[in-house]
């Protein structure tokens, strides 16, 4: 086991070899439906949670993990002989998920004195989540000390910058993510909205006629402002997996020398914005 255990939440995506390589202690959020808990991820897949939705989208609802679940992360790193923990999560504006890591942590204090944790806000989520974790455990495994670890986490927090294309701005609406005047304009027109996710918060950034506009305008807000220091791309998708991979293509001939992966959005994601949305992460300059 790595000195430094890193722990995050399941908004934040990896491949089976990247929880392998650098050990990342994933703890699912809950999907609530016809009055059963699924953890998300491990009791149902992403397409049986939209099956779920489809059939039923007023009785589906999300909760953040339990403080117990995080406190059961902590115990297990602990027990391996982890001294050091660094827990990342999906900023606290959009979830409790930081608020019950939190609290966690002072449980552990108590139960774990030996074990030293760190809880950061990561004032993002999804693919910048993603991308923070998997540059911070690069650091762990190229041996950087714990207070440098958490530097570097505050260091990207500030570069990182999501976007979300939507089809449609009645799932986001619904949800309680952005202002209700966002809401009115985008039901009376044919829009495809654009929401930003950086400093905590989730952003209305504007609306196209369409998605391919709406890519267009991301795609050149990432040549302009994209760190090439810090070459990841991620590019997430919600039933449209053709789409990203025609985006990766075009991101790709602009951008030669980007680092681009391509993931499956958790499915907690899709509730709040409808299938067919693109999302892109990257760090800014």
């Amino acid at each position: 086991m790595p000195k430094i255990a890193i722990v995050t939440d399941s908004s934040a995506i990896f491949t089976r070899e990247e929880k392998s390589q650098y050990q990342i202690e994933t703890v699912p959020l809950n999907i609530m439906f016809e009055g059963k808990v699924y953890r998300d991820g491990v009791d149902l897949t992403t397409k049986q949670a939209y099956q779920f939705l489809e059939k039923n989208p007023e009785d589906w609802a999300t909760s953040a993990p339990a403080v117990g679940e995080f406190l059961a992360a902590f115990k297990k790193h602990a027990l391996q002989g982890t001294k050091e923990i660094i827990c990342l999560t999906l900023t606290k504006s959009v979830s409790a998920t930081w608020n019950n890591a939190r609290m966690a942590k002072e449980i552990a204090k108590k139960e774990l004195p030996e074990v030293k944790i760190e809880v950061i806000d990561s004032n993002t989520g999804l693919a910048g989540e993603t991308l923070i974790i998997l540059r911070i455990a690069r650091a762990v495994k190229e041996g950087k000390k714990f207070q440098e670890i958490i530097d570097l986490t505050e260091k990207l927090k500030s570069k990182i910058r999501v976007y979300l294309l939507l089809e449609t701005i009645r799932y986001i609406y619904r949800s309680g993510r952005i202002p209700e005047v966002a809401s009115k304009v985008g039901a009376l027109l044919p829009l495809k909205p654009i929401l930003s996710f950086f400093g905590g918060r989730v952003h209305f950034a504007g609306a196209t006629t369409s998605m391919e506009k709406s890519k267009e305008k991301i795609i050149k807000n990432l040549e302009e402002n994209w760190d090439p220091s810090f070459p990841e791309i991620s590019l997430m998708y919600i039933d449209s997996y053709e789409e990203v991979k025609k985006t990766k293509g075009k991101i790709s001939s602009l951008l030669p020398s980007a680092q681009i992966s391509i993931s499956e959005f958790s499915s907690i994601i899709g509730y709040a914005t409808g299938r067919g949305t693109l999302g892109i992460g990257f760090f800014a300059k």
